[in-house]
């Protein structure tokens, strides 16, 4: 981020713009106009926020709420991927009678799957301990 970027100055540059710009909306016929043009100006400031917020979370190398939501869809997807692979495991199981090696191949699935979920786990816990410190 840019070092001389002061958000103070910047909300009291808001507050003194929008200050001026109610006093005299207010002064009109039409107070109703005015009040339109502060609450637009309301939105664009907050869609600046936002912007700055995500460049801040990205130059920080830190996850958005939509980086989260994006890993989340894939966890779910890969997990029914593998329930998936389970069942056709487990026919292949009963159509085989070959079950010392099937059985094998899905305990080291599961060892996998649980090396994945303790992973996981200390993504979510890493995740959760930052937004604590925020």
């Amino acid at each position: 981020m840019n070092q001389g970027f002061d958000f103070y100055d910047m909300w009291k540059d808001y507050y003194s713009q929008s200050s001026k710009l109610f006093d005299e909306q207010i002064g009109k016929d039409f107070p109703s106009e005015g009040m339109g043009q502060v609450l637009e100006m309301n939105l664009q400031f907050k869609k600046m926020i936002d912007e700055s917020t995500l460049k801040y979370l990205e130059f920080m190398n830190v996850p958005s709420r939509n980086d989260i939501a994006n890993i989340s869809s894939l966890i779910v997807n890969v997990d029914a991927k593998v329930d998936d692979l389970e069942e056709r495991l487990e026919e292949k199981l009963d159509q085989e009678g070959n079950q010392e090696s099937v059985s094998r191949e899905l305990s080291n699935l599961k060892k996998d799957m649980r090396s994945l979920d303790n992973k996981m786990t200390q993504i979510l816990t890493l995740l959760k301990s930052q937004e604590v410190t925020k």
